[in-house]
């Protein structure tokens, strides 16, 4: 076992699986290209997996024992959100019902709740100062996002002779709507169906195809994109309006600038606790650095 918490030691097939839980979040948030990363990750997949043993070690020290009701009440509600016995094993990855394993996990999951609620006491209530103090402090979280209001013409390849031909009529569209001809009549004119939607109407980052908001993002107000292609075929658009982020008022978002400040107050006794459980405890790490990855890049 390569590490151990106050003579508690971890599964190497743990640390492992945490850490690819860990790659795999910044994978899919494209932050990471191969292993460049891993031993940072695997140093956050530890970090985790301490905190963790920690919580729990000191859960049980300041409540030993859990009484059977609190065990069943908790169970059962666990049962019913899986969506049934057969579900709740299969989520815990049990290939069979080991019911002292799960009363256990239970029973610490019942201690875990019980010394937090603990430790953030009763919630703060904040004067108006204290909230707008949260509220600049967490202006990106009450910003409205960007949007545009967006209309396109698109063409794909079914039925034309080559992809220059489908580009060049598009070019063609474009010198006529450089020169002043109506976006939206000549969408009308070279839509492929009636089906096919010309107004795309408002939307924001995210919503549509990575390469089309790529261009119509860049854009201002009346501008005409360039010919370009994404899987559907080839486009060209136009935004017609588009709304700047904006901060809102504290007014208009007190009850969430609220919930966030109360958030805060437990972030911080929580994160209180980790500090002075980690200065206090014993952890022995006895894996070697590996900054190689073995790949070839």
């Amino acid at each position: 076992m390569a590490l151990n918490i106050n003579g508690e030691p971890i599964d190497d097939e743990i640390i492992e699986s945490e850490f690819r839980s860990v790659k795999g979040h910044y994978e899919r948030q494209l932050q990471v290209a191969c292993c460049e990363r891993d031993p940072e990750f695997r140093s956050m997949a530890k970090d985790n997996l301490i905190s963790r043993a920690l919580l729990n070690q000191e859960a049980k020290r300041r409540c030993p024992e859990v009484e059977p009701a609190a065990i069943d009440e908790r169970l059962a509600r666990l049962i019913e959100e899986a969506g049934g016995e057969d579900a709740f094993y299969h989520r815990l990855g049990m290939p069979f019902k080991d019911e002292v394993v799960v009363r256990e996990q239970v029973a610490g999951g019942v201690r875990l709740d019980r010394m937090l609620q603990d430790i953030y006491g009763t919630d703060p209530q904040p004067n108006d100062e204290q909230l707008a103090q949260c509220h600049q402090r967490n202006a990106a979280l009450f910003t409205t996002p960007e949007r545009i209001h967006a209309a396109h013409i698109t063409k794909g390849l079914q039925g034309a002779k080559s992809r220059s031909e489908v580009y060049d009529a598009l070019r063609a569209v474009r010198r006529e709507l450089l020169g002043g001809a109506d976006f939206m009549t000549l969408a009308e004119q070279h839509r492929n169906d009636e089906q096919q939607s010309i107004d795309l109407g408002w939307f924001g980052r995210g919503e549509f195809m990575e390469e089309f908001e790529a261009i119509a993002f860049s854009m201002k107000p009346r501008e005409i994109s360039p010919v370009f292609t994404t899987s559907l075929g080839f486009h060209l658009c136009t935004v017609l309006e588009r709304e700047e982020p904006r901060l809102r008022p504290l007014e208009e978002v007190r009850a969430e600038v609220l919930n966030r400040f109360i958030e805060e107050h437990k972030d911080g006794r929580f994160n209180a606790l980790i500090e002075e459980l980690k200065a206090a405890a014993k952890i022995e790490d006895s894996e070697p650095a590996d900054e190689n990855c073995g790949c070839a890049h």
